[in-house]
């Protein structure tokens, strides 16, 4: 079995922060253009797709999964943060928001059409990576497209102590490189569609990074 320890610190310093989060944290309208532009591509091709409901897996507050849906995509969200899934419920009643851990999705087999993974899965130590990218590759139906997003580097463990209004949180940060996240989605069973590596803006040590993939088979 692997270990999911580092879990119960994700939902412990995201439940310490979740209001904070909620306010600091833009609308997916007020993203930047690439970000925006990567989103509304995955909408595009999930539309068209259509084999089944769209995952926000680590959904938050449930901004991403609203920009989702006012695109007419068939979205739900689900984030490890009991805290974070009321803010959203209250902040999106119309969506379908639940408690739940990429690691074990209460999802059936070929049961989904999309997956995006937005600023979450960094969370995710490199070990139970493959656990998760597994959970993707089980529930996508054939031909099922995966949207994963967020910070890279080069290997390298962020382990803050404050966040969001100074807040206590325990969680860590794994920032790998792009190759190795393309590996094991492949490993995963997944076909690497795209993939957009920003270079960090002026002054900032950012890289992001956007992977499109899906699994194989017709829809």
């Amino acid at each position: 079995m692997p270990d999911l320890s580092c879990l119960a610190a994700v939902r412990e310093s995201y439940d310490t922060v979740a209001s904070d989060y909620f306010e600091q944290v833009k609308a997916a309208a007020e993203l930047d253009p690439l970000s925006r532009g990567m989103l509304n591509v995955f909408a595009e091709v999930v539309r068209t797709v259509g084999p089944g409901p769209v995952a926000d897996l680590g959904c938050g507050p449930g901004k991403v999964t609203a920009y989702l849906a006012e695109r007419e995509v068939s979205a739900f969200g689900m984030d490890l943060s009991p805290a974070m899934v009321e803010l959203a419920r209250s902040a999106y009643p119309d969506l379908r928001l639940s408690v739940g851990s990429m690691t074990s999705l209460p999802i059936e087999d070929d049961g989904l059409g999309g997956i995006l993974a937005y600023c979450s899965a960094h969370h995710t130590p490199p070990t139970l990576l493959p656990v998760v990218f597994g959970e993707f590759h089980r529930t996508l139906a054939p031909g099922g497209c995966l949207m994963l997003a967020g910070r890279v580097g080069a290997g390298r463990h962020l382990r803050p102590t404050q966040a969001y209004g100074g807040h206590p949180v325990s969680y860590e940060s794994c920032l790998l490189p792009p190759d190795q996240i393309a590996e094991l989605l492949k490993q995963a069973g997944l076909v690497l569609t795209a993939r957009l590596v920003e270079e960090p803006r002026e002054g900032a040590e950012r890289t992001f990074a956007t992977f499109l993939a899906h699994k194989p088979g017709r829809p």
